[in-house]
């Protein structure tokens, strides 16, 4: 039995009561070491075991001796639930991936990374949690912030007054959850205000999001209240609140933001003043672009970066010192093109379209420059035809978004049909080497032609005779968002496969392992879908 197990400042038998020593006495002897602080106990024994011997006995003495704590009052009682439960067969498997460790080997399907999308197929149906799965469903959201929203919508109204019985469970109060998650009803006169100046910041949260999503004017003045009150780091985060449904009626709140103490806070509020296209701030860094792009003689784009950055740019959102490496004239000049709207561009260059724009020269090596700020634009604004002229063909030519990173932004601006269709012609022409940031945003399950793109460009990889774990994200992402769909497909190919003198040792072997654990994990999720959607399903577990 450890020394330990009591604190110091209670001391289980006082010396008033018995005679040896006391409590902290035996505690700063087993710190320091029986050798340093030699111990004597009762009849004469000494050393470490009898200090054992002691700090035991005196432990369970004060344990038999405890008295009993007044009982607290009892919770109120939980409102009743009213969503449907759960089919039982869905049930049972909410336990088997809740019971999940994470530590699959082989073939087996990684049930911890099936949960997530469990979860979202529950709430779509409005299913409420089973009440036995509510303790495993908020453990497993303490471990995992990915979780928590999707839990705690599940969880439901039972699932926070569970929570609020025990404290480990107290980050529900800092989680942010979708308003109509608890299907909770309207609230009464002043209760929005009452929460708003009383509340936690994640119920203040929810609360500005879900008031801007009704009724925007009234977000806006319920911000206004106490905006000059609020620290920094919680202003930054009230001011993303207004991004949904943003319009011109936000723009005098905006422009005064742009005055406010936090450099977070202006650059925040110059962001969004860039991405109201009307409002004064981006007609004045229109001005400020058209003055640094302009026509040559021929058709080419010429730059004239600006040589100073004034007081005017810093309070419009121009940051004057550049990140280690970078230029001021080019820092500078990126940040001025992407605030300005794109449709500026085509007026200055005679009505040219967005993709003549992007195929002309530009001088003295400011391409590169131009065309990033125009990629960093065209996500700000969700521009799609300016997406599509950035981008180019993904099967090779002239790409105004060379790096990676850009293409895979780019996409976010386009419908999800169309993201999809260039992705899978992007992995055709260039196989899976750079796949993964690209297939990270786009829309699950993934529609038939990626998904049939992905699957073929692993096929060619394990051909190769390369290693599967080279492709370990893409692998990941595929047992995540192939459609399930896909299995037969994928079945097809799993004995079609002979290792050829270019093979890795025993790569057939490893490759052989990752498709059956995607076909199992294909076969799983299909059984899942039909299991939440009260549907039978024969297909082998």
């Amino acid at each position: 039995m450890s020394v330990t197990d009591t604190s110091p400042s209670s001391d289980p038998s006082p010396r008033s009561a018995e005679s040896g020593p006391g409590w902290e006495e035996l505690v700063t002897t087993a710190l320091l070491g029986t050798d340093r602080r030699p111990f004597a106990g009762a009849g004469g024994a000494n050393g470490p075991g009898a200090l054992l011997d002691e700090a035991a006995l005196r432990t369970v003495r004060r344990r038999a001796g405890l008295l009993p704590a007044a009982a607290a009052p009892l919770p109120a009682p939980v409102a009743a639930e009213v969503r449907p439960p759960l089919p039982e067969a869905a049930r049972q498997r909410l336990g088997q991936l809740l019971s999940a460790r994470g530590d699959q080997r082989g073939s087996d399907p990684d049930l911890t990374e099936l949960l997530p999308q469990w979860l979202e197929r529950a709430n779509a149906h409005g299913f409420a949690s089973p009440p036995e799965h509510l303790p495993a469903l908020l453990d497993a959201a303490r471990g995992r912030t990915d979780l928590r929203p999707a839990v705690l919508a599940f969880a439901g109204v039972r699932g926070r007054w569970l929570a609020e019985q025990n404290r480990e469970w107290s980050f529900v109060r800092r989680t942010v959850v979708a308003p109509p998650a608890h299907g909770a009803a309207a609230s009464a006169p002043g209760d929005d205000e009452r929460l708003w100046g009383e509340g936690l910041f994640a119920e203040r949260v929810a609360l500005l999001a879900r008031v801007r999503e009704g009724e925007p004017a009234r977000a806006l003045a319920l911000l206004g209240t106490t905006w000059a009150k609020e620290r920094a780091e919680d202003r930054l985060l009230f001011l993303d609140c207004l991004r949904p449904g943003l319009s011109q009626a936000d723009e005098p709140f905006l422009e005064a933001a742009l005055d406010d103490r936090s450099r977070n806070v202006r650059a925040l509020a110059a962001e969004l003043l860039s991405s109201l296209t009307g409002s004064a701030l981006a007609a004045r860094m229109a001005e400020r672009a058209r003055a640094c792009v302009r026509p040559a003689a021929d058709t080419s784009l010429t730059i004239e970066a600006p040589r100073a950055c004034d007081a005017a740019m810093e309070h419009d959102g121009v940051v004057a010192k550049p990140p280690a490496g970078r230029g001021e004239r080019a820092w500078w000049f990126g940040q001025v093109v992407e605030a300005a709207p794109l449709a500026v561009w085509p007026e200055h260059f005679g009505g040219a379209s967005p993709a003549e724009l992007v195929a002309r020269p530009v001088a003295e090596g400011w391409r590169e420059e131009l065309h990033a700020a125009w990629c960093r634009t065209a996500v700000r604004q969700g521009d799609a035809e300016w997406s599509r002229a950035l981008l180019g063909s993904p099967v090779g030519g002239e790409q105004g978004a060379t790096a990676l990173a850009e293409r895979a932004r780019l996409l976010a601006a386009l419908p999800a049909g169309e993201r999809a269709a260039w992705v899978a012609g992007f992995l055709a022409a260039n196989g899976l080497a750079e796949a993964f940031q690209l297939l990270s945003g786009c829309a699950t399950p993934w529609p038939a032609e990626l998904g049939r793109a992905v699957v073929d460009a692993l096929n060619i990889a394990r051909d190769a005779g390369s290693y599967p774990w080279s492709f370990s994200g893409v692998m990941g992402l595929a047992e995540r968002c192939l459609d399930p769909a896909e299995a037969p497909h994928l079945e097809k190919l799993i004995g079609s496969f002979e290792e050829n003198e270019d093979s890795k040792p025993a790569a057939g072997l490893y490759w052989t392992d990752v498709f059956h654990r995607l076909l199992a994990t294909l076969r799983l999720r299909a059984r899942m879908r039909a299991e939440l959607d009260g549907e039978s399903l024969t297909d082998t577990p």
